[in-house]
């Protein structure tokens, strides 16, 4: 399965309208990600991101605007079946795993959205593809195979859950502060990994960070949200010519006025 462009047209989501406490959470919002390409997302609390994120998986329906994977429209489509083609990986490395299963098994659980839509049984191929892509890691998780995921350190397990996320090659993967929840060393070593699959295996991603250093430095591309619209899109000479520091002094002074 090869990585397909997102295509998000004047997606709008207003949580409850017509009340005191209506908000205006994506605001017609126009979003193009060629195939392939790596996004990082910016923006405050309240701008936007967890709700892109969730319309994107199909946990939300817009109130207006269409989503596009590929040629497909995915506007209405059930979530169950976006997980076919969408990896996602959460700030929490808790989430998303089976804790009392084997890092093998929750790796064949993730492998049979490409292999096969039943329930896995692992043959010797199997098992050797998988122990291959954990040695990738360099966190010795390929000899620990039968260990339950519960027992893995924060950083073992949100690599193993990046393996998970990414081992049917789905055509896109949104990462949702997927190491924010690290200690600076583990941190590192899951960002180096992610950019090595995404890059080997040309994902389209899109990844939600409060790192402005990761905001910079990882990907192709930086976006930042607010109000529920982009309102800064770095690519280029222009993104390698921005700083840390003044990548921070835009994201407050980017900010729209509150309605």
């Amino acid at each position: 399965m090869s990585s397909s462009p997102l295509s998000i047209r004047k997606l709008t989501k207003v949580f409850e309208p017509g009340t005191v406490n209506e908000k205006l959470a994506l605001d017609h919002l126009d979003l193009e990600v060629p195939a392939g390409q790596f996004i990082t997302v910016l923006g405050s609390n309240g701008s936007g991101k967890t709700t892109l994120f969730n319309t994107i998986l199909g946990r939300l329906f817009p109130d207006s605007g269409q989503i596009f994977l590929g040629d497909e429209d995915i506007t209405r489509q059930k979530d169950y079946k976006r997980a076919f083609n969408i990896g996602c990986l959460y700030q929490n490395p808790l989430r998303g795993t089976a804790p009392n299963m084997t890092i093998e098994e929750n790796l064949a659980l993730a492998y049979t959205r490409k292999a096969s839509r039943s329930f896995f049984a692992v043959n010797r191929k199997d098992h050797e593809y998988f122990r291959e892509l954990l040695s990738e890691l360099d966190m010795g998780l390929e000899n620990r195979m039968k260990t339950k995921m519960g027992l893995l350190s924060g950083g073992q397990r949100q690599a193993a859950s990046l393996l998970m996320s990414t081992i049917a090659q789905p055509k896109l993967l949104l990462l949702d502060e997927h190491t924010a929840a690290l200690d600076p060393g583990a941190a590192e070593k899951v960002m180096a990994v992610t950019e090595k699959i995404v890059a080997r295996d040309r994902i389209t991603t899109l990844m939600i960070t409060h790192d402005m250093d990761y905001a910079l430095s990882v990907g192709d591309r930086t976006i930042m949200l607010d109000s529920g619209r982009i309102v800064l899109d770095l690519k280029g000479e222009e993104r390698k010519a921005m700083t840390s520091g003044k990548l921070a002094e835009l994201f407050y002074t980017k900010q729209r006025p509150r309605r």
